[in-house]
């Protein structure tokens, strides 16, 4: 009789012990799934908001475009003027328009300045611009053809007798002494090599790698822009999405074609700490007024589409039922510990009868909830393992529309660092990282919930009295 007992209360055990078990794990597992993809859902953005920023960003400082004016030719064209004489009909003739794009231009000075603001690192400027080359031929006249985007945009204008190709790229003047941050780190340079400080105001130039395909390019070649020629020295391949402009000119060269002598468009700023970027950008803000500074928090807001969703669900929907499972799986181990525990009084009254104190009692079933508690961990560790392994090995890809960043309005100017005035579509794929605080967490959880059915179940023994195991005896 009292064999057949023991091996039904052992039965009795075990089974309770797997359902809570089995109920941590499965809320173990949902928090580890959850906090990986959201994870994953950091570095895309991170990804995207690279291909805007550049490497080691943490904010950018410009100033906002001036609308046109009123009766400016369009807000966005520009006026091309050729010399034609009598005779020159046929003849093929060129012409470049060197543009700064996107905003009004800022002095250098104003690099040094932000760079000497508390909490900042680091503080580079760079150039924006943007080419319209027009090739073609004519017998007289003028054509006005409008203002191209970025991407080796090509079109051709005919009419009055005139036929022109119209081929628009974007170009970006970098400081050569100070690449580590930037538009080009989002690069890598696949070919030849990139600036040296020494090439300040070299004539070289490094290509985009689909712009030299494009465009039939090649380490050693050259490109023309008004006249002046540049050797192609490297040729770079964007980490993700779309490349920051077509061409990389040292900034030096890059003011000289644009007439835009210590002139930049965009300061590159590197916090100190990463934790203090709000504050770093209300002392920007404070201290060199009439400009607008941009975080990457600001313009993680312009990113939209089917990753923006995902990362809602996955930051909202997915944390609060992370919560919820948990909360239940917690309960329900509760309750399961305090019915084993009512189903054991002939044990625990007979202990106490032998001499066991309640705090002894008590501590008896808190650890073997918290051992149920381990075992629920490493089982819902492994499934979020697995969950996190199969979301990597899918990896589904997620797209990313890119919005205008404020200080655009009347840009003009399409493409290049920072996209300023066009919306971009970038496809990342998805992975589902796990991180040891993420493991750390939910070893924290076991135990956690371990405690918590222990606590149930010990308050519940702590009241049994040893005339309640003597009623028991069959």
């Amino acid at each position: 009789m009292f064999f057949t007992y023991l091996r039904r209360e052992l039965r009795r055990r075990r089974k309770a012990a797997l359902v809570v078990a089995s109920g941590l794990a499965l809320g173990i597992a949902l928090v580890i799934v959850v906090s990986s993809v959201s994870a994953g859902m950091e570095q895309a953005q991170g990804k995207v908001l690279q291909s805007l920023y550049g490497l080691g960003t943490d904010m950018t400082v410009t100033k906002a475009a001036e609308p046109p004016e009123e009766g400016d030719a369009g807000g966005g064209r520009s006026r091309f003027q050729f010399d034609a004489k009598d005779g020159d009909s046929g003849e093929e003739q060129s012409t470049d328009r060197v543009m700064v794009q996107g905003f009004q231009t800022l002095s250098s000075s104003t690099v040094t300045k932000v760079g000497e603001q508390q909490g900042v690192a680091e503080a580079v400027g760079g150039l924006s611009l943007n080419v319209v080359k027009v090739n073609g031929q004519f017998s007289q006249g003028e054509i006005r053809p409008g203002q191209g985007g970025s991407g080796g945009a090509e079109g051709r204008v005919q009419g009055g007798g005139a036929d022109f190709e119209v081929n628009s790229y974007t170009v970006y003047g970098t400081d050569v002494t100070n690449l580590a941050i930037g538009p080009l780190t989002s690069s890598k340079i696949s070919k030849g090599r990139s600036f040296k400080e020494s090439e300040t105001d070299a004539k070289v130039a490094v290509v985009d790698e689909s712009y030299a395909k494009e465009k039939g390019l090649a380490l050693g070649d050259t490109v023309t822009i008004s006249g002046t020629k540049f050797d192609v020295i490297g040729i770079a391949t964007p980490d993700s999405g779309d490349a920051a402009a077509n061409l990389y000119l040292p900034l030096e060269q890059a003011q000289t074609l644009s007439d835009s002598k210590d002139k930049v468009t965009t300061v590159y700023v590197q916090a100190t700490d990463s934790q203090q970027i709000d504050a770093v950008k209300s002392t920007i803000q404070q201290n060199i007024p009439g400009t607008t500074v941009t975080t990457s928090a600001d313009l993680a807001d312009t990113v939209s589409g089917s990753l923006s969703t995902a990362s809602n669900l996955a930051s909202n929907v997915g944390k609060w039922l992370s919560i919820a499972v948990l909360v239940a799986a917690f309960l329900v181990a509760g309750l399961l510990t305090m019915s084993a525990v009512s189903r054991r009084v002939r044990e625990f009254g007979t202990l106490k009868a032998l001499g066991w104190k309640s705090g002894r009692v008590t501590r008896q079933v808190v650890g073997e909830a918290v051992v149920n508690g381990l075992v629920g961990g490493a089982l819902g560790i492994a499934l979020g393992l697995a969950g996190a392994y199969a979301v990597t090995a899918v990896s589904p890809t997620l797209q990313a529309q890119i919005g205008a960043t404020d200080g655009t309005a009347g840009s003009g100017g399409t493409g290049g660092p920072m996209r300023q005035s066009a919306s971009q579509a970038l496809e990342v794929a998805l992975t589902a990282p796990v991180s040891l605080s993420t493991i750390g967490i939910a070893v924290g959880l076991a135990v956690g919930g371990g405690l918590i059915a222990g606590s149930f179940g010990g308050w519940r023994a702590s009241r049994l009295r040893p005339a309640d195991a003597l009623r028991r005896v069959e």
